[in-house]
């Protein structure tokens, strides 16, 4: 049994239980807020597990891109991620592109998105016989064209990107082939590749064979002194077209010069020679090409016996319509030539004659042609050597034909009597629309003839008077009547648009 308590116990005991009350008291509050300050930091992680966005399309297609699902991993290389880990796709992709010259076949069967990936990474050095006929990607084409030409027009290719690649390639090889010395492997791989893909062939170079050089320093300054600058060294045939126009079924425009650019110290006049054998081989291939519409040999030397050929293999040629033999040494026998064509045996419709040797008589075997000519719609003899007397006989042409639109006679020693004849053409003709007369002495006297004429006209719409000493008055009141001509051709063509609307 415990001894009864003192006074003293009493009051200790009292003490102890206040400190003990106290004491409690703090501590339920701290446990309050622990609680509280608990329940905020959960309500807080709630909060941001609620904010953590739904995983993404690329998340379900690659579990590396989410990163709920990874764990932390420090691996000893740091630039290591589960992030650049390539898609399977773009791996099989890759493998197809790196090995595509030994399986091409596989683009037929790949999926639209994979083919465009493909043709984006493949290579522009491809061989022509794996692309040729399989790729028809018009941004692959292009690619090609970039890599291989700093200019790249592709408005003069009809808009298409391959035919542009396959029309300049064929050109280089032509361009750069010498013969009797150049591999002809490359150009007969490559003909049956290009010929459904080209349409124009614009050749303006031609490489002669490599002659050997002569032995000793005598031989050499004898030729320098001679054969090269006189123009009398031996003759040498170029390329033969013989072997490329025929396997080209969609050939349309062929343009050729023959001679050789950026020759610099190496300048010959035989480079720039253009042989009977050349003429001949020329003319009977361009015969051949049944769907040519143009043909353009210009600067290249080609003489009145030279044109005679030519114009002989294109008498009855069913398809063509323009023929260019500007910048040449063509005389009137070759003008006579160019009169028969035009006398009923073609379907001509432009002729371009500028800067040849043409004379009067040529110039009368022309106008002559034109009186029974009805297909022929331009005419350039610019830069010849017409006078009066070969100027005039054209004018009188120009009374009974009506098929002429555009008349060039501008530079040929034209004075004030062909201006008289001009006026009365533009009184009677009523199809001409463009007149170039410039650089001609047609004076005052022929000035005023033409602008009494052209008062009574209303179809030309373009005359050249430039340094023709026609007089301001003269060409200030033509001018006037030219603006007016236009103006009624736009009010007619608008008239026209509406009525077939």
């Amino acid at each position: 049994m415990d001894p009864p308590l003192t006074e003293k116990d009493k009051s200790n005991t009292s003490i102890k239980s206040t400190k003990d009350g106290s004491s409690s008291k703090p501590t339920s509050k701290a446990g309050s807020r622990a609680g509280s300050a608990k329940s905020s930091k959960k309500g807080a992680g709630d909060e941001k597990k609620e904010n953590i966005p739904p995983p993404s399309n690329d998340m379900k297609d690659n579990p590396a891109a989410d990163m709920r699902n990874m764990r932390r991993i420090i691996a000893e290389d740091p630039d290591w991620s589960l992030m650049t880990v390539p898609l399977l796709w773009e791996i099989c992709i890759q493998f197809i592109v790196n090995n595509f010259e030994n399986n091409s076949d596989i683009l037929k069967d790949l999926l639209s998105k994979h083919k465009l990936k493909v043709l984006e990474r493949i290579s522009t050095d491809l061989p022509l016989k794996v692309t040729a006929n399989l790729i028809q990607d018009e941004g692959y084409w292009k690619r090609c064209c970039k890599a291989r030409w700093q200019i790249c027009d592709v408005s003069k290719y009809g808009g298409s990107w391959k035919r542009m690649y396959f029309e300049r390639n064929l050109q280089h090889i032509i361009e750069h082939f010498v013969p009797e010395n150049s591999d002809a492997t490359e150009l007969n791989e490559t003909l049956p590749l290009s010929a459904n893909y080209i349409k124009t062939l614009d050749i303006k170079q031609l490489l002669p064979p490599v002659k050997e050089a002569p032995k000793g320093l005598d031989a050499i300054d004898d030729m320098s002194d001679t054969g090269s600058d006189a123009g009398d060294g031996p003759e040498t045939d170029h390329f033969d077209f013989a072997q490329v126009l025929p396997k080209l079924p969609n050939l349309e425009e062929f343009r050729l010069t023959y001679g050789v650019k950026d020759c610099g110290m190496n300048f010959e006049w035989n480079l720039f020679q253009f042989t009977q054998r050349d003429c001949l081989l020329l003319a009977k291939t361009v015969a051949t090409c049944k769907n040519l519409r143009t043909f353009q040999l210009h600067r290249s030397k080609l003489d009145d016996d030279k044109v005679r050929v030519l114009i002989s293999h294109l008498l009855d040629h069913p398809s063509l319509t323009e023929l260019d033999l500007s910048h040449n040494k063509i005389d009137d026998r070759g003008a006579r030539a160019v009169g028969k064509l035009l006398n009923g045996h073609s379907q001509l419709v432009s002729l371009n004659l500028c800067d040849n040797q043409i004379r009067s008589a040529g110039a009368q075997a022309i106008a002559h042609a034109l009186t029974k000519n009805t297909t022929l719609h331009s005419l350039n003899i610019r830069l010849n050597r017409l006078g009066d007397e070969g100027g005039q006989p054209i004018c009188r042409a120009l009374l009974k034909n009506t098929t002429l639109n555009e008349l060039n006679l501008g530079s040929n020693d034209l004075t004030e009597p062909t201006a008289a004849l001009m006026a009365q053409v533009v009184i009677q003709n009523s199809t001409l629309k463009e007149v170039d007369l410039s650089c001609n002495r047609l004076g005052p006297d022929g000035g005023k003839q033409l602008q009494e004429g052209m008062e009574e006209n209303s179809t030309i719409t373009k005359m050249d008077l430039r340094l023709t000493e026609c007089g301001q008055e003269s060409e200030y009141c033509i001018n006037q009547i030219l603006n007016r001509n236009q103006e009624t051709e736009r009010e007619m063509l608008l008239n026209q648009k509406n009525a077939k609307r």
